[in-house]
């Protein structure tokens, strides 16, 4: 693995004890890692102060504007970003392709997508994670701006997009319980982004879009009114995308996802009760 001196990396932490050592180990080829955290309270921060790790702190509001946060607050020392999660980490090809990437030096080019794989149980979930699935994470940071969308983010870019071959590898390790903990919290937030979005019109010619992940962000909200969501995001996770190819982990991710779709829609329908008691007080 080649050791760059042109990337600075933002890793994003909320008490990720679990997480953050194999994702900072992932990032030996760099010397400018700097960790954003939300105010963990575990022993996230003892792990940065023993692997002298730099530390900001800004409490979290949504991932797209604590990107943003971390861009325009943040001493870092290169122009280009590399942004992760903690449960994410680079694998020595992906490294080696941002160093080439990027000592390249193509101007018209100041964001790379790449695509995300997903491991749960030990297992990649190939099929019933839906791969593969694009993230925009590799950028110019002066050139990119990132939005909240619901629990996740989009971004907009000033300049032309390139692709990674190699894929950022997820895999989180806080077990089951904290999944679900976490599925909870972002189905609310999805469930006020629907229903704000809604409101807007929505362009059908993005189904078919190059870009991938307007592409997908459209499909998506095209299922967004379907009625029993949950079971059409099973079939088409399940049996369409071929999520039994991923043997008995499948079916239980499939499953897991199916009730987050639920989820949502309950929520939906909650908030939407509320909406009309409070406007006929």
């Amino acid at each position: 693995m080649t050791r760059v001196d042109n990337v600075s990396v933002l890793v994003f932490t909320l008490n990720e004890e679990k997480n953050l050592p194999s994702c900072l180990d992932s990032l030996q080829w760099t010397d400018d890692v700097v960790v954003v955290d939300s105010y963990s309270t575990d022993s996230t921060l003892k792990i940065c102060e023993k692997r002298d790790v730099r530390v900001y702190q800004h409490r979290f509001e949504g991932f797209g504007s604590q990107r943003n946060w971390a861009l325009d607050n943040i001493d870092r020392k290169y122009s280009w970003v590399l942004l992760l999660d903690a449960d994410e980490r680079i694998s020595s090809k992906l490294a080696d392709e941002i160093v080439t990437k990027v000592s390249e030096g193509d101007g018209r080019i100041c964001a790379y997508r790449l695509k995300r794989r997903f491991f749960l149980w030990g297992k990649w979930l190939k099929h019933s994670s839906l791969y593969p699935t694009w993230v925009v994470r590799l950028i110019q940071g002066d050139k990119v701006r990132y939005v909240n969308r619901g629990h996740a983010e989009t971004q907009i870019v000033n300049g032309e997009i390139g692709v990674l071959q190699n894929d950022i590898i997820d895999e989180n390790r806080k077990g089951i319980d904290s999944w679900f903990e976490r599925q909870n919290d972002y189905s609310r937030r999805e469930a006020e982004y629907e229903i704000e979005q809604q409101r807007e019109p929505f362009h059908f010619s993005n189904i078919f879009a190059r870009d991938p992940v307007l592409r997908r962000a459209a499909i998506k909200r095209l299922t967004w009114t379907l009625p029993g969501r949950a079971v059409w995001y099973f079939f088409y996770s399940y049996i369409w995308r071929g999520g039994f190819l991923d043997g008995g982990e499948g079916l239980r991710y499939c499953l897991m996802r199916s009730m987050y779709q639920r989820m949502i829609a309950i929520k939906k329908y909650d908030l939407a009760k509320n909406l009309k008691s409070f406007n006929g007080l």
